[in-house]
C-alpha cells in the first residue's frame, strides 16, 4: 500500500516498463469550512500539472518546493503514472492527453479513485464523490 510519496516513487522505479509520473495540483474550497475536516464537502479546482520521470525526483519536499516556486495555491496533489514500452519511458507529449484527462476527471468529480492523492504534508488523502 502506498502511504507516503517515497513508497510511490520506489514503486514507480521498480516497474518493468519505464514510468512517467503525472501530477495535478489542486486547491480546495469547502462549502462549510466550520464542519469537521473529516466530513468536509466542497469543490476541487486544478491549478497546475506537470509530468516527471521518477529519476527526476528525489523526495516529496523537493517536489513541493518546486511546485510552490510556480504557485503555492494548492492543497492536494493527484498522482498517476504512465507506462512506457520497449525500455523507453513515455515522453511529455505522450503525457499531455492523460494530464488533460486528469484535469477533466477532477473538475467533473469522476474517476478520482484511480489517483493517489497527498496533502502538503505527505499524508494520503481519501476523497469521496458527493
Amino acid at each position: 500500500m502506498i502511504s507516503k510519496f517515497k513508497d510511490l516513487l520506489s514503486y514507480a522505479k521498480e516497474q518493468p516498463d519505464p514510468q512517467r509520473l503525472l501530477f495535478l495540483f489542486a486547491k480546495t474550497e469547502l462549502n462549510n469550512p466550520k464542519k469537521s475536516k473529516k466530513n468536509a464537502k466542497g469543490t476541487i479546482t486544478p491549478t497546475m500539472c506537470v509530468d516527471k520521470l521518477p529519476e527526476e525526483l528525489t523526495d516529496y519536499a523537493s517536489l513541493i518546493k518546486e511546485a510552490d516556486g510556480i504557485s503555492s495555491d494548492w492543497d492536494f496533489v493527484f498522482i498517476s503514472s504512465l507506462s512506457g514500452g520497449k525500455k523507453q519511458p513515455p515522453t511529455t507529449e505522450d503525457a499531455d492527453p492523460y494530464l488533460n484527462k486528469m484535469t477533466n476527471d477532477i473538475t467533473s468529480g469522476q474517476n478520482i479513485a484511480r489517483y493517489v492523492v497527498f496533502d502538503r504534508q505527505d499524508n494520503p488523502i481519501e476523497l469521496l464523490p458527493n
